[in-house]
């Protein structure tokens, strides 16, 4: 009996199907990437870690394991923070930064309470910023964004009574056109109310 020959499969339909279930499944998972946060560091400053600093010219804010934040010892919100850290770095309760070992000028600028307690001056007012290693970087970065406002709204403030204008208007401007001008008025801005702020070892 003559042997039957079995005819051969053509998978040539189903190579064609499985290339396209792996274009599906490639085009339609999603992948997992790290993201980090968008963070503008703080600016540089001349402060030098040898100089002995008045208690009261230190804000201490600190944010614990739970979440809970502590100003001067006491529980705020988040969003008491811009509020009392502007009341300090605007107090202009004394004198300014010595310069060539002259006494500082007192600030004619300042809008504060002039409080002998708190801050001398702008340039002399420190945030302390501490936190705790169990704090969550959600917290962390909103602390930080209610300090980086207060300086900004008292530069806006300044600005608008010196130039007409806000310092955000100003930096707009120096983006799109930049001139010398501009750049004296926003350093000077930045001279008048310098963001001051140290980070202490997370607590453990």
């Amino acid at each position: 009996m003559a042997r039957r020959e079995i005819g051969e499969i053509n998978a040539g339909s189903m190579a064609d199907i499985a290339f396209l279930l792996l274009i599906f499944f490639l085009v339609t998972t999603t992948m997992d990437v790290d993201s980090g946060i968008a963070r503008k560091l703080p600016e540089k400053t001349d402060q030098q870690s040898d100089v002995i600093v008045k208690e009261k010219n230190v804000l201490d804010i600190v944010v614990n394991r739970n979440n809970q934040l502590l100003v001067e010892n006491e529980y705020v919100k988040v969003t008491d923070v811009k509020r009392l850290a502007m009341k300090f770095i605007d107090n202009g309760g004394g004198l300014g930064t010595p310069i060539d070992g002259k006494p500082g000028e007192p600030c004619d600028y300042c809008g504060g309470d002039k409080d002998p307690n708190s801050s001398d001056h702008p340039s002399k007012a420190i945030i302390s910023l501490q936190s705790d290693r169990g704090t969550s970087y959600g917290m962390y970065i909103s602390v930080q964004n209610e300090i980086e406002g207060a300086y900004n709204e008292l530069r806006n403030k300044l600005s608008k009574r010196l130039y007409g204008r806000t310092y955000d208007e100003l930096l707009n401007d120096y983006k799109d056109n930049p001139s010398k001008s501009l750049q004296e008025k926003i350093d000077n801005l930045k001279d008048k109310y310098p963001q001051i702020i140290t980070e202490p070892e997370p607590i453990k």
